[in-house]
């Protein structure tokens, strides 16, 4: 143990060496008398003049970003090396002097944020674009007083910071790590290893600081079993539950979940079935259809720091209740502090409760011609087609020079196959659908199980969704495609490639989204991979993680009908969600937009660049994409992919100019154009190709009443008053 010891200590003395610049800069003798040489140069004269921690953090932060900011103006490559080499020794100084530097006022604690901030960007954790768009608000140390609000926006924004540094690490080495990870395990701590060992762990433990400065001022207080930092959680949609507490640190994708248990994930998988309570580390963004689909449902949802997470592992496995506030302050407690009002949530749940019906009144399964997108519009919805054909349609009139052409195949289509022998079976494929439905009521009326119940449905529905694909398909149907595909999207079928949507009478609803539970098929250009695709839509709504989905909301869902949307593919340089709504900030009359490179990322809950469009003027960066690979819609048909850098913004200022302009159009004309009294936000899905804007979908944004309106929700919603003013000279 002592030569353990006595090795420990010399390594610790290796570390904690005092950096010598003046000698790395002496060695780079290609930079000395150049003007970084020059800065490089008053910075070591400098620091031998004042030692204080404070003076060594800033002024090795400024210079980082400086040589960061100037190095691509020296030409010489071996001149680059050479600031590269004492860059990095500044980085080293800067990790051995941050702890060293104890902030004792609210003033000191925002500069300090400040400088770590400013020394991320310069280590290349953070974008130079980025750091433009937060450094405003960083920069405020200097004034006398702050309201609570506005101190608040400074601890979002420097948290946000620590999240982005985090991330730049996992978009670099992430895919690597999980190669190497399959062979040694002890390879996947290499990312949190190299996050530590950077700038962004002194940052993200001030910015812990100041969370739990202001905690204490606002009342704004997150109780989550006894971890540290508890500042770092923060609530994305309002909503509670209970039940069995499961820590994913690792992939996700193979994650088999149940609908009763809560999961904390360091990215959720993107195809996510029901749960009752969720929080991540990589948010993904606050569009996309998981997300969507949880605001949709109340599932509690929350983003917490990597640490928070290892933090909980201890208590994987525990029965916890599990709470997001409207204002998103967290709670998560063991089964046995359960207070009798958190356990009456739970006592009794009726099985109809805040379940809807599909309408079924309007359908008109007797129309089996192919449909020119042209001639469908809003009224047709839950009609002839689902919501994205007949929303697209109406767009397609209002906006004729953003939207594409495009084919519907209508409900009746695919009710008209359902009308065949089933192979194996002596009934239709409809009369075996519904006759599996018949029986599940039966067994819940003699008190089955309902997992039990379940898991009979599940079976049928397998064997229903094999024998959809290997479905014949119609003469006359496909005859109609042959001829429409030519006169309609102007080519033969099979040389155009097209994107094929599912839309049921499902989505959509006013109190139910649906986004992203059934198949769209991208780019698809051979004409009997457009067939085959056909039929794989049709199954699609009768998978395991469309079915379970609808089965939390919808009282008939055998009545679930597909039609689907047939468009050409739109090769987008960037695509994304824009929402009528501020979701972060709160705002109705702000906008909420998503955008990731290439095509259909953000909708997917990739990491995407994401901003609060203000209706006043303005906007506000909350995330820059970081994802490294996109996709491309190539003319062959299928998808391609490119490698991403991340030293440019995707969303550019005139994108910004016509999003505002469009959602203007879409609050103030949709709703006379479709003769309808819906007066809330919308969900379009758009994208840009060499800047012009294109339009795919637009939807409600449908948000969970119960959730919004819960009591109990509105009891742990703490009130607290923004427009205090705090002193910065305060002690912390």
């Amino acid at each position: 143990m002592n030569k353990k010891l006595d090795g420990l200590v010399v390594t610790m003395q290796t570390f904690f060496t005092p950096v010598d610049v003046q000698a790395l800069l002496n060695k780079s003798k290609l930079i000395k008398g150049t003007t970084l040489g020059d800065k490089v140069q008053s910075f070591v004269n400098g620091r031998s003049n004042n030692e204080a921690p404070s003076y060594s953090v800033n002024e090795t932060a400024q210079l980082l970003l400086e040589i960061r900011e100037e190095l691509l103006t020296e030409k010489r490559p071996l001149a680059r090396l050479q600031l590269l080499d004492i860059s990095l020794k500044l980085e080293e100084l800067l990790f051995q002097n941050a702890p060293n530097w104890e902030p004792t006022t609210v003033s000191e604690q925002l500069e300090k944020i400040c400088a770590l901030t400013t020394a991320s960007v310069g280590a290349g954790y953070i974008e130079l674009w980025e750091w433009e768009q937060v450094a405003g608000t960083l920069s405020k140390f200097n004034q006398d007083q702050l309201s609570l609000a506005e101190l608040t926006q400074v601890l979002e924004t420097a948290r946000a910071a620590v999240e982005w540094s985090a991330a730049m690490v996992k978009a670099n080495y992430q895919e690597v790590v999980n190669t190497y990870t399959t062979f040694e395990p002890k390879s996947y701590a290499f990312i949190d290893d190299r996050i530590r060992g950077s700038v962004a762990l002194h940052l993200g433990q001030s910015v812990g600081e100041l969370g739990d400065f202001i905690s204490k001022e606002s009342a704004l207080t997150n109780k989550v079993m006894d971890v540290a930092d508890q500042s770092a959680f923060r609530g994305l949609n309002p909503g509670y539950a209970f039940g069995e507490l499961v820590v994913v640190d690792g992939s996700s994708e193979d994650i088999e979940v149940s609908a009763d248990k809560i999961y904390i994930f360091q990215r959720s998988p993107s195809d996510l079935k029901p749960v009752a309570g969720i929080a991540t580390v990589a948010e993904g963004n606050m569009v996309s259809h998981v997300q969507l689909l949880a605001r949709n449902l109340g599932i509690p949802n929350a983003a917490l720091s990597d640490q928070n997470l290892q933090s909980l592992k201890k208590y994987n496995g525990e029965r916890v209740f599990y709470a997001v506030s409207n204002k998103g302050n967290v709670i998560l407690k063991p089964e046995s502090q359960m207070t009798d009002q958190e356990r009456g949530l739970f006592v009794k749940k009726e099985r109809n409760t805040y379940k809807i019906e599909v309408p079924v009144e309007k359908i008109q399964l007797g129309n089996t011609d192919v449909l020119n997108m042209r001639d469908v519009d809003a009224s047709d919805s839950g009609a002839l087609c689902g919501p994205k054909a007949a929303n697209l349609g109406q767009l397609k009139k209002m906006f004729p020079e953003q939207v594409v052409e495009g084919l519907v195949i209508p409900f009746g289509i695919f009710r008209d196959h359902m009308d065949q022998q089933m192979p194996g079976e002596s009934s239709s494929y409809w009369e075996y659908l519904n006759a599996m439905f018949k029986e599940a009521e039966r067994m819940r009326n003699a008190d089955v199980p309902e997992p039990e119940v379940e898991n009979y449905q599940l079976r049928q529905l397998e064997t229903l969704r094999g024998a959809i694909k290997k479905m014949p398909l119609k003469e006359d149907f496909m005859n109609q495609l042959e001829s429409k595909f030519k006169s309609v999207l102007g080519s033969d079928f099979g040389k155009i490639p097209v994107f094929l949507r599912s839309d049921t009478n499902m989505e959509d609803l006013k109190e139910f989204t649906g986004a992203g539970l059934n198949l769209t098929l991208f780019n698809v250009l051979d004409k009997e991979k457009v067939l085959e695709g056909i039929k794989d839509v049709w199954a699609s709504p009768y998978t395991e993680r469309s079915f379970k989905w609808r089965q939390v909301y919808l009282l008939n869902p055998e009545n679930v009908f597909p039609s689907i949307l047939v468009i050409p593919s739109v090769d987008v340089d960037y695509s994304g969600v824009l929402i009528t709504k501020g979701i972060n900030s709160g705002n109705d009359k702000d906008l909420t937009v998503a955008f990731s490179r290439g095509a259909g990322g953000a909708v997917d809950g990739q990491s995407a660049e994401t901003y609060t469009i203000y209706d006043s003027n303005g906007y506000r960066l909350l995330a820059p994409a970081r994802e490294p690979m996109y996709n491309t819609l190539p003319a062959t048909g299928g998808t391609g992919k490119k490698a991403a850098t991340f030293q440019n913004r995707v969303v550019n200022e005139k994108n910004m100019v016509e999003i505002k302009t469009l959602a203007k159009t879409i609050r103030e004309t949709l709703p006379k154009e479709t003769n309808s009294d819906y007066e809330g936000a919308y969900d379009v899905e758009l994208g840009f190709k060499e800047d012009k804007l294109w339009l795919f979908q637009i939807r409600p944004f449908v948000e969970n009443k119960k959730a919004l309106s819960s009591g109990y929700l509105e009891s742990i919603t703490p009130k607290i008053n923004t427009e205090k003013e705090i002193s910065l000279n305060t002690k912390l």
